[in-house]
């Protein structure tokens, strides 16, 4: 698998400023831009991509969406995700990913949002220069989508399971650009494993048209 490592970043993060430890996500034909706030320290990952802590839900809920199958990108065994299967699938599909900082300060030792604060926010507009197609940015979490609300200038932040168009946002094809915002895939986000993957399978019939099933046939 290709690093996603970004290692100049990784070795300039010092005195309690962490810049993005990953390279920028971008296939040319992606639709949808994922964006978080920011990845977990490094002692919480399983692989070297995005939503690499293993107790997080992402994988499952899209192992859940198009193949009907959870465990589609887990490594059960090896309590890890099959990174090379996943950047194959995001490669296919169409799905970007990246954050909406890309350094931060952690005011407390763990993993969540609320205890960042923003020290440098993504340049979202260099991002989308880079997918002409795209037809949807996603945030999960409250502190991404208050970030990309303030750098784009959208006056209402979504509810969760919304959208709202990006103000004078449009891709190469003229069309414009939603922010869509869905309930986190942590397992401390408050909501059922199953009504998580029901808001994400309507986002991607939204942006994607509608998601068959890609069952393997024995």
């Amino acid at each position: 698998m290709t690093s996603y490592l970004n290692t100049e970043n990784i070795a300039r993060s010092r005195d309690g400023v962490e810049f993005h430890p990953l390279r920028p996500f971008l296939p040319s034909n992606a639709r949808v831009l994922f964006l978080g706030s920011f990845p977990p320290q490094r002692k919480r990952w399983c692989m070297d991509f995005y939503y690499p802590n293993f107790i997080n839900d992402h994988w499952r809920i899209e192992g859940e969406v198009f193949f009907g199958n959870r465990n589609q990108f887990v490594d059960v065994e090896a309590k890890s995700f099959k990174a090379d299967e996943i950047v194959t699938f995001c490669r296919d599909t169409g799905l970007a990913f990246f954050d909406t900082s890309t350094a931060i300060r952690r005011l407390q030792d763990n993993a969540s949002d609320k205890f960042l604060e923003v020290v440098e926010p993504t340049d979202i507009h260099a991002l989308l220069l880079q997918l002409p197609h795209c037809r949807a940015i996603v945030t999960t979490g409250e502190k991404a989508t208050e970030t990309i609300c303030c750098s784009l200038h959208i006056p209402v932040m979504p509810k969760v399971n919304t959208c709202v168009d990006i103000p004078e946002v449009f891709n190469s094809e003229g069309k414009p650009i939603m922010l869509y915002r869905l309930p986190s895939s942590s397992r401390a986000y408050p909501l059922a494993f199953g009504k998580k993957v029901e808001a994400y399978r309507k986002m991607f019939d939204t942006v994607l048209g509608e998601v068959h099933c890609c069952v393997a046939q024995p």
